[in-house]
């Protein structure tokens, strides 16, 4: 079993290629589908996956990924842990350099978000909630070198 940097033991976690595959199948099949391969979290797993539509950062084109995420009030929590790879994902790239993105989810809701990556008592507020859904996700985030980024995205009106 693999071992953080504080000594922990890491959960057994599948390869990070396997990983960026299956989301992509994934993606895949939400499109085959129109849409059947998303769900809330309100489900035996705890978390919802959505579909996120951000603008890239250098070809201005829409960029669009299945995230998994959880709901706080109005606003939904995604955390940004790129298959535990070292640094940000695409997608966080992209809200970080232009946070307006656009979200649709399992009921076929569709609605304009402004991301905001969060910190200090908000951020562990959040992160908590998340680890109370798998708290596998502190030992797998204490084996990467930098800080995984929990962003909220708050609705905005069209």
């Amino acid at each position: 079993m693999a071992v953080n940097p504080t000594g922990q033991s890491l959960p057994r976690r599948p390869p990070t290629w396997f990983v960026h595959a299956a989301w992509r199948v994934h993606r895949g099949l939400y499109k085959i589908s129109r849409g059947r391969f998303l769900w809330t979290p309100r489900n035996k797993r705890g978390w919802g996956a959505l579909c996120l539509t951000t603008t890239g950062r250098t070809t201005g084109h829409d960029r669009t990924v299945i995230v998994g995420y959880l709901e706080d009030g109005a606003n939904l929590v995604l955390i940004a842990m790129n298959g535990w790879d070292e640094g940000d994902p695409s997608w966080c790239l992209n809200l970080k350099a232009d946070p307006r993105a656009r979200v649709r989810l399992a009921n076929h809701e569709e609605r304009a978000v402004r991301a905001r990556l969060t910190d200090g008592a908000e951020r562990d507020r959040l992160w908590q909630l998340w680890v109370d859904v798998d708290a596998s996700l502190d030992a797998y985030a204490a084996a990467r070198s930098t800080v995984t980024p929990v962003i909220l995205l708050e609705p905005i009106g069209n």
